[in-house]
């Protein structure tokens, strides 16, 4: 399993990358068991009102999460590449360029150490 951190504005976001052999969580909108690769992250968006209040580089902004959406992919660099282009967007719809977003890849569980 890989996480995908994007960390810009004191603010990070992370999603889990799950590899071949590897269990993804199994839920409503879940790719095809068969994808090698399965991202899950968040997703998020500025509103108006409502929706959870946070701070970002110095501005206060309110938030509405949307349900996790699950993608499949074939190779280990093209989920690696959707996952950093995920989480770049997910600044830069509350304002962040995505120039500005920091990317960190890491391994985790066992096979880490």
């Amino acid at each position: 399993m890989l996480l995908v951190r994007g960390s810009a504005g004191e603010t990070d976001l992370t999603g889990t990358l799950y590899e071949r052999g590897e269990s993804p969580p199994s839920f409503k909108g879940a790719p095809d068991e068969d994808a090698p690769y399965v991202w899950v992250c968040d997703s998020f968006y500025e509103v108006e009102s409502g929706g959870q209040e946070t701070t970002i580089a110095g501005r206060t902004v309110n938030v509405a999460f949307e349900s996790p959406m699950p993608h499949g992919f074939e190779t280990r660099e093209r989920a690696i590449e959707a996952a950093e282009e995920h989480v770049r967007t997910q600044f830069a719809r509350v304002g962040v360029d995505p120039e500005d977003v920091d990317i960190e890849v890491t391994k985790t569980g066992a096979e880490a150490h």
